[in-house]
């Protein structure tokens, strides 16, 4: 864990003043809210989406 800290801790220092430390702040804020979107679509489409994959196996699984 101390290792894991040591690593990030190193990580920010190395970032903190170069230009490419903001892009990479904004990767991650582009990656964060694409996790976010697809929890969210999971979510809500979940149950359509799995209904469907139940029929198609059935469909599968009767012929």
């Amino acid at each position: 864990m101390e290792n894991l800290q040591a690593f990030l801790v190193a990580l920010i220092a190395r970032f903190k003043d170069k230009k490419e430390g903001q892009a990479l702040v904004e990767y991650a804020l582009i990656l964060a809210l694409i996790a976010i979107v697809v929890i969210l679509a999971l979510t809500f489409l979940g149950h359509a989406v799995n209904n469907t994959v139940h029929n198609i196996a059935n469909a599968v699984n009767n012929t």
